[in-house]
């Protein structure tokens, strides 16, 4: 607690005492080494608690009428740098289609050597499952599909957990796994907690009482998601508001952070309606010989259409479980209006669910409740994740989904399909909510960037004009240097040693303004700032 007072006051003591706003290391693209986490509170956070909270309160803070709050947790670019929260990856450093269907790991499946023990039986959440250990004692949490839609949930879970890790955030290693029902043992100090809270002893009634509730195959196994548990000492989830006042290192309220802001998009393209805190997870780790807190997204069972026990309902994406406006609304039309998603066509494949794109509106998408971090989203925010799921091209997805290792191809070919058409239906939404430029970089002494709705077909063609000026580090003073309208760089006064261009498209409000530093007849962009 006083490490984060102390580290406001320092915020608040550079505002105020004309500090510099770049400095030499600028823009940082890691975070610097953590404080040392000696211990940390292990919680739970209660799902009912949670849904109303965020249902019938507005914890954290919001947005008012005449004062947004920008972002946080960003450089000087606007990007976030790699840390505990988020690691910058496809859309930064363009992975290989064999480092995207690996994702956060695809060395370590469970082994078949020898049996696996049962060590504990999953009796939170809603699907069926087991805590094992393995030959080679490794420790995963194995879940099952619904018994009406075999591969719905551990297809989605898979899939989801590769697009997941590429856009940047931390998740664990999932792997598809099937097996006979003598591959498991029950451990000699397995206990099972039953419906009326009682611990007891596990039994192998137990076991063949879970296995009679999910598919199976005419081989006589079973189809499983495989989850490798976290190389981490849990300590329960994160809330999307707040911060944890026992880790020294969370001082960005995370309604404010840019990495959950921008993560509505991400789960608006995968359809994540369960995108709330009791499927995150907080864990201390050790690297470099420090202790710290890291995060981390789990369980993605309920995405592409699935609802982890079945398919979700088609309302799961376009409308909140409660609102009190379209409650209203049907009481005065007495239920004859039938909004546009229940419009909305699905496939008879029972491993897909209700997931599509024709209904599909990426600006109105919304999860199960409201979320904080994701009310708090601003346009720019959309553009730092919408520019990330336009980076994945055809090809690529089609590989990703490939993982999920349907057995129908129409199965696959239709969740792929499904995802390029939302893809594009965030780009168009999002873009054009800026101005959508970005890789700023300097060539052959000119200022050049991408028009990401230009490149990706959205438009054909847009016009850039631009103001340069000298900029004053140390006052933030701007002088504009008349005449400086080509994208050429002009040549700092002797007593400057950063220019700042202002880029406007047709509509004046939406601009780009980029900081460039000059020092040894160099330059080098250092910082970008975004109107909308």
């Amino acid at each position: 607690m006083i490490l984060r007072r102390l580290a406001l006051l320092l915020v608040a003591l550079a505002q105020v005492s004309g500090a510099p706003r770049f400095y030499d290391d600028d823009p940082i693209r890691a975070e610097p080494k953590p404080l040392q986490v000696d211990s940390a509170l292990s919680r739970k956070i209660s799902d009912y608690y949670d849904f109303f909270l965020n249902t019938l309160g507005h914890p954290g803070e919001r947005h008012k009428k005449d004062h947004l709050i920008p972002a946080q947790g960003i450089n000087t670019l606007g990007e976030v740098p790699d840390g505990p929260w988020y690691a910058n990856r496809h859309y930064f450093k363009r992975m290989s289609v064999k480092e995207l269907v690996a994702g956060p790991g695809n060395s370590t499946p469970p082994s078949m050597d020898g049996q696996w023990t049962v060590v504990a039986a999953k009796n939170e959440g809603i699907t069926p499952g087991f805590t094992i250990v393995d030959a080679a004692r490794r420790r995963y949490i194995v879940k099952f599909d619904p018994s009406r839609n075999p591969e719905l949930a551990t297809s989605a879970d898979v899939i989801s957990s590769k697009f997941f890790h590429a856009l940047g955030y931390h998740v664990p290693e999932n792997y598809i796994v099937h097996f006979p029902p003598d591959q498991l043992r029950i451990g000699e100090e397995t206990m099972l907690t039953d419906r009326l809270g009682k611990q007891r002893r596990m039994t192998q009634r137990d076991v063949t009482e879970i296995l009679l509730n999910v598919p199976r195959s005419s081989e006589g196994t079973y189809r499983a998601v495989a989850s490798l548990y976290l190389p981490i000492k849990p300590i329960g989830p994160f809330r999307y508001h707040s911060t944890r006042s026992d880790d020294p290192n969370d001082i960005v309220p995370h309604e404010h952070r840019r990495d959950l802001r921008g993560l509505n998009v991400f789960c608006a393209w995968l359809a994540h309606d369960d995108s709330r805190a009791i499927n995150t997870l907080d864990g201390l780790v050790t690297e470099n010989g420090v202790q710290f807190v890291k995060h981390f997204l789990i369980d993605f069972g309920s995405t592409l259409g699935s609802a982890s026990n079945g398919p979700n309902t088609p309302r799961s994406g376009p409308e909140y479980l409660f609102a009190w406006k379209p409650a209203i609304f049907q009481v005065f039309t007495m239920g004859l209006f039938v909004p546009e998603w229940a419009r909305a066509k699905y496939p008879d494949i029972p491993s897909v669910g209700t997931f599509e794109a024709d209904v599909f509106n990426a600006e109105r998408w919304v999860a199960e409740y409201p979320n904080p971090a994701f009310s708090n989203r601003l346009p720019d925010d959309a553009f730092w994740g919408t520019r990330q799921v336009m980076a994945f091209t055809d090809e690529e997805i089609r590989a990703m989904v490939r993982t999920g290792e349907y057995s129908d191809p129409e199965a696959e070919k239709y969740v792929a399909d499904c995802l390029i058409k939302r893809r594009d239906k965030i780009g168009r939404a999002f873009f054009s909510k800026v101005l959508p430029l970005d890789r700023f970089r300097v060539e052959d002494g000119r200022l050049a960037f991408d028009d990401l709705e230009v490149q990706h077909g959205f438009r054909e063609s847009r016009t850039h004009t631009v103001q340069w000026s000298r900029y004053d580090n140390g006052s933030g003073e701007k002088t504009e240097l008349p005449g400086q309208t080509t994208f050429t760089l002009p040549q700092p006064s002797p007593a400057a040693d950063y220019l700042c261009a202002v880029i406007r498209g047709e509509d004046a409000r939406k601009t780009v303004t980029a900081y460039l530093r000059v020092r040894g007849g160099k330059a080098e962009v250092v910082g970008l700032t975004r109107t909308w």
